[in-house]
């Protein structure tokens, strides 16, 4: 099995990271950063992005598995001082293969039939690039509203405890393959009207912004802040790629949710 490491870059994630990487060479394992079969993210869930960027051309070959060194996350399930016991399940174990849905963001813009296209694990944020967002959306080709207000937050279920959850919306269950339009400070009087509710939409359902005046504007892919100008629209759907992660025990996603956002007194 081909394997590679990737650290927070702090110390005690780099000693970790070390670590490991010799434990898995003597059980005669084979580094490999360009094509590897499992990628260890040591230091938190940003980490993990990180990772997920860096690879996201080989996510039908790779999987990942995640070792916290801060705060409990979402992606990361091995603590520090199991990394002995991680290593021999890597080495030794058979291991399941979960996989979760991926946002795909699709950018086009206004000359030259050009397009961008991206994945994301969590989200995707629109905003304005100077001021107020002003954009027609159109679900599965018919328009639904026009929005007037600070941005918007596509997410993925897996996604759904982060940014989106600060913006009021749900919290879905990374089984299901759906994606999440969370409304940032929109505009509502008696001349403009938004849903005002997060809408959560199926696999084949797709979401569409386009720009009515300004073309230029703020996006952020994950933790990636990107900056398009003459944006002629912004395609928002379920990927068909998913991310892979390795699995040696249980990690039930709503334990994750209640160990990390409801406060236990048991």
């Amino acid at each position: 099995m081909k394997f590679a490491i990737t650290s927070k870059g702090d110390s005690r994630s780099n000693t970790l990271m070390h670590k490991m990487r010799s434990y898995l060479l003597d059980f005669e394992l084979v580094y490999d950063e360009e094509e590897p079969d499992i990628v260890i993210s040591v230091g938190g869930d940003g980490t993990l992005l990180y990772a997920f960027h860096r690879y996201s051309s080989r996510l039908d070959k790779t999987a990942f598995v995640g070792v916290h060194t801060g705060h409990l996350g979402f992606y990361a399930d091995w603590v520090p001082e199991e990394i002995e016991k991680l290593v021999i399940a890597i080495a030794k174990t058979p291991y399941q293969i979960i996989e979760y849905p991926l946002l795909e963001v699709i950018i086009r813009y206004q000359h030259g039939g050009k397009e961008t296209r991206y994945l994301a694990l969590n989200e995707s944020t629109v905003k304005g690039a100077e001021q107020t967002l002003v954009m027609d959306v159109e679900i599965r080709g018919q328009h639904f509203e026009r929005f007037r207000g600070d941005g918007l937050c596509i997410s993925t279920p897996s996604g759904s405890t982060a940014y989106n959850k600060a913006l009021g919306g749900a919290i879905l269950h990374p089984s299901l393959p759906a994606i999440q339009v969370a409304e940032m400070a929109s505009i509502n009087n008696r001349v403009f009207r938004t849903i005002g509710s997060p809408l959560i939409l199926p696999a084949h359902h797709t979401c569409m912004l386009k720009p009515v005046n300004e073309a230029d504007f703020q996006i952020t892919i994950d933790h990636l802040p990107l900056l398009h100008k003459d944006v002629k629209s912004i395609q928002f759907r379920v990927a068909d790629e998913k991310i892979r992660f390795a699995r040696f025990r249980p990690f039930p996603f709503w334990k994750r949710v209640r160990d990390s956002f409801v406060s236990d007194k048991d």
